[in-house]
């Protein structure tokens, strides 16, 4: 991969690292469990080279940044990432899932939002980060409101999912040094 592997954004408890290779196994792993899969909206199974076609055409290119997200004790647990970076409207929109059971309760989630938003607004010069989510996945709300989301639109019946129409929410932070 093309990206330097030294970057780590710190948290508490928890850091950030480059995704690498050797991390392809491990994401397609965790995000076919249901836990994760029921929280996207795309839900077909994942594989090593719908992965390998990810890394190709988004964080090859630039238009994405993948992280893995660490406890302090080293132990994956999870992924956030920036997705279609778009440098001439200086917006990407995030994403993150939790891959291993033993991350839920810590505030991962929460810390890896605020972090990428952090990277977003001083690495990236982005003006606005945005994040889709299921508006069923309260958590996933919930951890993006404490690292400083806010809620833009509501959107009813907007994806069809297991058999049925499910809502959506759009959430986004602007840089605060632009407001």
């Amino acid at each position: 991969m093309s990206q330097n592997n030294n970057v780590i954004l710190k948290g508490e408890g928890m850091y950030l690292r480059m995704m690498t290779e050797e991390d392809t196994e491990l994401i397609v792993k965790w995000r076919n469990q249901d836990f994760v899969r029921k929280n996207f909206i795309y839900q077909q199974p994942f594989t090593i080279e719908g992965h390998h076609k990810w890394v190709e055409n988004m964080i090859n290119t630039g238009r994405g940044v993948q992280f893995i997200i660490c406890t302090d004790e080293d132990v994956p647990v999870g992924s956030a990432y920036l997705r279609d970076i778009d440098r001439e409207h200086r917006k990407a929109e995030y994403g993150m899932f939790l891959g291993e059971k033993e991350g839920f309760g810590h505030g991962y989630g929460s810390q890896a939002a605020a972090l990428l938003i952090q990277y977003s607004f001083e690495e990236l010069d982005l003006h606005k980060v945005m994040c889709r989510i299921l508006a069923e996945n309260i958590s996933s709300r919930k951890s993006c409101t404490k690292a400083g989301y806010k809620e833009e639109a509501y959107l009813k019946d907007e994806v069809f999912l297991e058999g049925k129409f499910k809502d959506m929410v759009f959430m986004a932070c602007i840089n605060p040094k632009e407001l």
